[in-house]
């Protein structure tokens, strides 16, 4: 029995392949997660960086998926995607280790932590969207959402663990060296990429396509999907919000709620305890609810505690407030995005994969430096407290486009395009309105 036949029999952890992605995905993440403490705090602590400037620093972390986020996808379809993987995480460990070499240089200053950032973004461009397209490649269809909830787990768990530790970190060695951890983290990760088995094909090529005609067939594929336009816009609706709150939550925490480094980190480690929590029970929801409901009803009921946020203020109470809000919203922010990711994988060519990843990145991540300027901008003139108000009213907007797109009548969403329904996608052939969203109602319902 091959290794996928194992997958599919008894589920992807027993494919050794995917426990090593699995493996390189936790130790990358929890470094990503004691960074996601420690650098707005190197510009707040060690560098007394006004409000603005930590909105600019969050914004200058997401700026790739706007400026390299289309070319990304085509890049990454004509290449093997482990290797540029691996690459991606040596780029990442290189300029991360630069923060601490920096600062017992004395030389550290807000210019480098810009450049860190927007080096750093680049290469997690590159690498995530490779990493959502290698994983079709080496586990059959009906194993995916299985293995993106198991992604989603160690992700979540990093989450609840790194910020945590990311604190004592801070208070232990100042938080301009506890990034180190972060470089570690994703050597780490290279390192468990490399044991990978399954060998990888290059590519092939056609003769004559330019780059701009295949990032054009990407922005045709999606745009020519009623579903994958909604979950576009949904999703970069989301995340702008995301991108305020990370921009004024540093600030709000330490300036307003009144947390030290330590109890910063607590505060965003209890938050993330949602994360976990809907990352182990997404699979389980969307058998029980479907596909579809799953992801208009998990940012629908969970919304509204988002309104917690600014209602957080001074002391213990303030903090337990900010905790409870986020660890709901992020709950229901997990759940949405294993089943959306699992759809998009499941439905796409594997040839349209990099490019189908690398666009809806930067439709739904491009909206994330834009996010980090208005929060920045908000929090500066008018406070933090005004700037997550804002956020949480947008957060309750999210689910609207979902709600008026035939997404709202269907229980489970619709099998894959056969291959002629996907090219006729990518290059633009116009399908009849009707027909597919009533492909989209009458979606086959598995049984239980």
């Amino acid at each position: 029995m091959s290794d996928t036949s194992g997958a599919a029999s008894g589920g992807p952890m027993r494919l050794r392949d995917f426990r090593l992605l699995l493996a390189g995905a936790a130790t990358g993440q929890f470094g990503a997660q004691v960074t996601l403490v420690a650098l707005p705090l190197v510009a707040v602590l060690a560098l007394d960086a006004p409000a603005f400037q930590v909105g600019l620093l969050t914004a200058a972390e997401t700026a790739a998926f706007l400026l390299v986020g289309l070319p990304a996808g085509a890049l990454t379809d004509r290449m093997r995607k482990r290797p540029l993987m691996i690459r991606a995480d040596l780029v990442r460990a290189a300029a991360m280790a630069s923060i601490p070499a920096a600062a017992l240089g004395g030389v550290l200053t807000m210019a480098q932590l810009y450049v860190v950032a927007l080096v750093t973004g680049v290469a997690t461009v590159f690498f995530d969207v490779a990493h959502q397209s290698y994983l079709p490649q080496i586990l059959p269809r009906d194993q995916l959402v299985a293995a993106n909830g198991a992604l989603e787990t160690v992700r979540s768990t990093a989450h609840v663990t790194g910020p945590g530790i990311g604190g004592g970190l801070v208070q232990l060695v100042g938080a301009q060296f506890a990034v180190i951890v972060d470089a570690i983290g994703y050597v780490l990760s290279a390192l468990f990429l490399l044991r990978i088995d399954k060998t990888e094909e290059a590519p092939e090529r056609t003769a004559g396509d330019s780059l701009r005609k295949e990032i054009g067939e990407g922005v045709r594929f999606i745009f020519g999907h009623p579903l994958l336009r909604v979950i576009a816009f949904t999703t970069g609706l989301a995340n702008f919000c995301t991108a305020v709150l990370m921009a004024t939550q540093t600030v709000h925490l330490v300036r307003v709620v009144g947390l030290e480094a330590g109890g910063l980190g607590l505060v965003l480690s209890a938050s993330a305890v949602g994360g976990l929590l809907g990352a182990l029970a997404a699979g389980r929801i969307a058998a029980r609810l479907g596909q579809a409901r799953v992801i208009l009803l998990s940012l629908l009921v969970t919304g509204p505690f988002a309104l917690l946020w600014p209602l957080s203020g001074h002391g213990v109470a303030g903090a337990v407030l900010f905790a409870a809000g986020s660890a709901v919203v992020s709950f229901g922010a997990v759940v949405y995005n294993v089943a959306q990711v699992s759809f998009r994988q499941g439905m796409c060519p594997p040839r349209l994969l990099g490019r189908m990843n690398a666009t809806l990145r930067f439709l739904m991540w491009g909206t994330l430096p834009l996010g980090a300027l208005l929060g920045g901008a908000l929090a500066q003139s008018y406070g933090s407290r005004t700037a997550l108000a804002w956020c949480a009213v947008g957060i309750l907007a999210v689910p609207l486009p979902l709600l008026l797109s035939p997404l709202r009548r269907m229980r489970d969403l619709p099998a894959p395009q056969d291959d002629d329904g996907a090219e006729a996608a990518a290059h633009g052939t116009p399908r009849d309105a009707a027909s597919a969203e009533s492909d989209e109602r009458q979606a086959p319902t598995p049984a239980g």
